[in-house]
């Protein structure tokens, strides 16, 4: 099922916040894990996770370090900051609003 970009929009930065407390990543590998975690719903470009990349850097949620692979290529990994898993704790507590809240206007929350 395609998602509505939208609804999408509003959900990158937990979702990466959350990818990278689980351990530091590269992009691709980032891509591949949601895509893979969300049975295929969530599906990224490069062009839309790295600019948000770049964001999280910028406000210190995140932090990139480079790292030669076992064939001495370099990737460029993220990993998540102090001051991201603040902020991940935030966006936590705001989802979990946000969902109950749908969920009592359209009906899933048990209210009729």
């Amino acid at each position: 099922m395609r998602i509505d970009k939208e609804l999408l929009k509003g959900s990158t930065v937990i979702l990466i916040l959350t990818m990278l407390d689980r351990r530091p990543m590269y992009g691709y590998e980032m891509l591949s894990e949601i895509e893979q975690a969300s049975e295929g719903v969530f599906q990224f470009k490069e062009g839309t996770l790295y600019p948000i990349l770049h964001a999280l850097e910028a406000n210190g949620y995140v932090e990139s370090y480079w790292e030669r692979t076992e064939t001495a290529r370099q990737r460029k990994y993220y990993r998540i900051t102090d001051n991201g898993r603040r902020q991940l704790a935030a966006k936590r507590t705001e989802w979990v609003t946000f969902r109950s809240a749908v969920d009592q206007v359209i009906g899933e929350g048990g209210v009729s």
